[in-house]
């Protein structure tokens, strides 16, 4: 695969499952209205919701002027991912930004077509609920955000840990 193209093919990949999956519980499922579930296991189901806002429904946009200013902004946030992805040498970062991107082009589309995202993924354990309902774009984004920070931590532990490469040419 050519230079720095990985994370733009992992963002296409996520951002189709993303609209596969929502397709599929809306369409086929029949989860496609406020209220309307499917259990699935015990602990997860599909529980259909409209979410106005961003992340844990912060930015809550509920007129036509958030709605849009929010597709502005998560756009603007999108740009700024794919500009960076675009220049990330690590190849695990590269894909953890692809993973950003196609969800949050997942999360635009959504916005832009029907002024709220779709989410549907209900993970529980009786009544405890341990994240919000979201959806395949949602999740990517989560994974890649914990995998982003472990290696700017872990990275950065590694640079501390490291020889010095000084002290080794003076025991030469």
């Amino acid at each position: 695969m050519g230079e720095r193209r990985l994370g733009f093919v992992v963002a296409l990949v996520v951002f189709g499952l993303d609209q596969l999956v929502k397709w599929v519980v809306t369409g086929p499922l029949g989860v496609n209205y406020v209220g309307a579930e499917k259990y699935l296991l015990p602990f997860f189901q599909f529980t259909y919701t409209q979410n106005n806002g961003i992340s844990l429904g912060l930015l809550n946009a509920t007129t036509e002027i958030g709605r849009w200013m929010l597709v502005a902004l998560t756009s603007a946030i999108a740009l700024g991912v794919a500009f960076w992805m675009g220049r990330e040498k690590n190849r695990i970062d590269e894909v953890a930004l692809g993973m950003v991107l196609g969800g949050a082009l997942g999360n635009i589309l959504d916005r832009t077509l029907h002024g709220y995202v779709v989410d549907f993924a209900d993970l529980h354990f009786g009544n405890f609920r341990p994240f919000l309902i979201f959806n395949v774009g949602d999740a990517a984004i989560s994974i890649a955000v914990v995998i982003l920070l472990l290696r700017a931590f872990l990275s950065r532990k590694d640079q501390t840990k490291g020889s010095d490469p000084e002290e080794t040419i003076e025991h030469a």
